[in-house]
């Protein structure tokens, strides 16, 4: 990555994986990166991808939440949350950003704001598909009623990870995963509300569609236009 040394980072880069990311190797990628910009030697950037199937404990998982009988893997993560299920359908959104300064519409070292403009940006994305979402200030993610049983259900969850206030880990958004997956599991500890996706809702898009439609709300709360990766990055090389 030292083609980005000297450079000075208006806007924030998207990037796009379009094959499945082991678990993994995107974290230890996402660590290495993440000191690339506390050192000012990387740009902020979001990376949009697919896993392959799993299951993830967040910092607060409990043992007793997992069920996992088809012996899905599991990894332990240091993002906050508890367990998740990611797989291929699920548009992973994640989220390397410097808080330690100004954005337009987010003050420095103020997570509050941070998590409330991701969550904003990907609720009027999905309104522009006709999908109603909706936040609980007692849980985190975004919930739909289901039109069919009035039930809350989970479509996109958050789980963010702060390194020297350097964001990582980020977003999951239920495409058209298979939800039978999450039965593996008591997602985010809440037995009692269920998970759904824009196919289940049925919106049946392609992953390029709800990206662009990502991309273009991104500057209405984060203030600045997201640009493509000027390369794409080695994935696989750490020390970047």
């Amino acid at each position: 990555m030292k083609s980005f040394q000297a450079m000075t980072f208006p806007t924030i880069f998207w990037q796009k994986s379009n094959y499945l990311i082991p678990y993994p190797q995107s974290t230890a990628w996402m660590k290495a990166y993440v000191k690339q910009i506390y050192a000012e030697k990387a740009p902020e950037c979001l990376w949009f991808l697919e896993h392959p199937r799993l299951y993830t404990a967040g910092t607060s998982a409990k043992e007793e939440d997992l069920l996992n009988s088809e012996n899905i893997p599991i990894y332990r993560s240091n993002r906050g949350g508890q367990w998740t299920y990611h797989g291929p359908g699920q548009r992973i959104l994640y989220v390397m950003m410097d808080l330690r300064k100004n954005h337009p519409h987010i003050p420095a070292r103020d997570i509050h704001a941070f998590v409330y403009a991701l969550e904003e940006w990907v609720a009027k994305s999905l309104e522009k598909l006709g999908i109603q979402t909706e936040k609980r200030s007692d849980r985190i993610g975004l919930w739909v009623i289901d039109p069919k049983t009035g039930k809350e259900e989970k479509i996109a969850a958050l789980g963010i990870k702060l390194s020297h206030w350097i964001s990582w880990h980020g977003i999951a958004l239920n495409v058209q995963p298979n939800l039978e997956d999450y039965q593996g599991i008591i997602p985010c500890g809440l037995q009692s509300y269920g998970v759904t996706s824009l196919q289940k809702l049925g919106v049946n898009i392609s992953m390029d569609e709800i990206d662009r439609i990502l991309i273009q709300e991104w500057e209405n709360f984060f203030g600045s236009p997201l640009q493509p990766m000027p390369r794409n990055p080695d994935f696989t090389n750490l020390d970047m």
